[in-house]
């Protein structure tokens, strides 16, 4: 038997609502974080957001907090 392929876009990760390890939905998403139009353009920062599976749970995390 050949093995499968990972779905990158599902992950294995510990939900917090759920206390346990459940499939999450993964995606990468630009937001704008400054609230002036002037400035918009320059302050996009990547997220990861992940959804569980199983409740339903959104987590956000900034991809680049430095």
């Amino acid at each position: 038997m050949v093995p499968q392929p990972s779905d990158p876009d599902h992950v294995t990760e510990r939900c917090g609502t759920c206390e346990g390890k459940t499939t999450h939905d993964v995606r990468v998403e630009i937001r704008t974080e400054s609230q002036q139009e002037e400035n918009a353009e320059f302050s996009r920062e990547p997220y990861r957001i992940t959804t569980c599976s199983e409740c339903g749970a959104e987590t956000t995390t900034r991809m680049n907090n430095a």
